[in-house]
């Protein structure tokens, strides 16, 4: 089959790779037919990780069943189904939970699983032709019969939309709330789109992409530029100066000032700046125990200096971590279904896979309209 490989930094490559095949009973094999480059990728893409050379990439994956294992009772061969970034088994105490993003089954030795990620198990990625998919029962979100037609809304139930909803959800974002979120990479927008739809009174996202910010604007947000590092006060002004509600952090550890040099700690301290005193602030954007590619000492070691005192005399709550995707997923495909939402109103590209290491490049430079890519294979 044909897969997006990773050689190692910024060498990506579409080659030949021995077929997905179903491997244990609980398996399904999945033609992709939909699979995105997500932010996550370029941790790994630019050698941010410790993503092993040779290994296929692609954890934002939809298709068909074409095969199932002996043991398979729901999924169907012939279903369009899309596939959470999280691999989960679906009976351990996390998946019990519903906190399928931290699986204690799938990876072992860890807590939590994806396809194709850097230390989250072996499992091969789908930007490829053919994806094997565990304990496919409980991983398979079958789609309506509208899947095909809507497709490129659907697999971005696969991370992003799920990802942006979550970090609603750990800032405590309810109706009339004033919201601000950092960062209008693709979950940032999903994150403003998800507290648009949740009845916020005003949202407000932060970036210095101006393409980014207008395609916030479109989905009901202020977008702010901070491309001259004037946001804080721009939003201190939007809410009388009390600062929002809630906040939302969806950049991570690669965030940069403006001169364009990384500041690891700089959306952080940001928010608790610029959420009011007892608010709450939720985190999805990646945050790793270690980053050696870092210039910052601390942020060598995974750590950052943080407005504790700050955050602390202010009150404010915060949560963080990454989706579990199954959580959200199929109340979000319900919003799908009935033209309640389309999160594809972000996607700027829809490629070829033959085509996605160009994309990658284009992706990574943040390129004027490159917001969201989704290849075909």
């Amino acid at each position: 089959m044909k897969a997006l490989v990773y050689n190692g930094p910024c060498d990506v490559v579409v080659k030949t790779m021995p077929d997905a095949k179903i491997e244990r009973p609980t398996d399904v094999l999945v033609k992709i037919t939909a699979t995105n480059i997500c932010g996550s990728d370029l941790h790994m893409y630019e050698g941010r990780t410790n993503m092993e050379s040779g290994r296929i990439l692609g954890h934002e994956n939809l298709g068909e069943v074409i095969e199932i294992g002996k043991a398979v009772d729901r999924v169907k061969v012939g279903d369009m189904v899309c596939l959470p970034f999280n691999i989960g088994c679906g009976f351990c105490e996390n998946c019990e939970r519903s906190l399928s993003g931290y699986c204690l089954t799938a990876n072992p030795g860890a807590a939590g699983a994806a396809y194709g990620f850097a230390g989250m198990g072996p499992y091969s990625g789908g930007q490829a032709e053919f994806l094997r998919v565990p304990y496919a029962d409980y991983n398979c979100l079958v789609l309506p019969p509208d899947a095909k037609e809507k497709e490129n809304d659907y697999v971005m139930l696969s991370d992003i939309f799920p990802t942006g909803y979550h970090a609603t959800e750990l800032a405590g974002v309810k109706p009339g709330d004033t919201v601000v979120i950092y960062g209008a990479g693709p979950v940032g927008l999903m994150a403003a789109y998800s507290a648009v739809i949740k009845g916020a009174s005003q949202v407000m996202v932060v970036d210095m992409h101006k393409d980014r910010l207008k395609l916030a604007e479109k989905l009901g947000a202020i977008g702010i530029d901070d491309s001259e590092g004037g946001a804080v006060g721009k939003i201190m002004e939007l809410t009388d100066g009390q600062g929002a509600d809630r906040g939302c952090e969806c950049v991570g550890y690669q965030c940069c000032g403006k001169h364009g040099h990384e500041v690891p700690n700089l959306t952080m301290n940001n928010l608790v700046e610029t959420v009011k005193a007892t608010g709450t602030i939720g985190v999805v954007g990646v945050f790793i125990p270690e980053d050696p590619g870092a210039k910052d000492a601390l942020a060598k070691k995974g750590q950052l200096a943080f407005d504790f005192g700050k955050f602390w005399f202010k009150g404010q709550k915060i949560g963080t971590g990454q989706a579990n995707v199954k959580a959200y997923n199929r109340k979000l495909a319900n919003l799908i279904h009935a033209d309640k939402a389309k999160p594809s109103l972000i996607v700027s590209h829809e490629l070829p896979l033959e085509q996605a290491p160009e994309a990658y490049r284009h992706f990574d430079k943040r390129d004027d309209g490159w917001t969201k890519v989704v290849l075909k294979p």
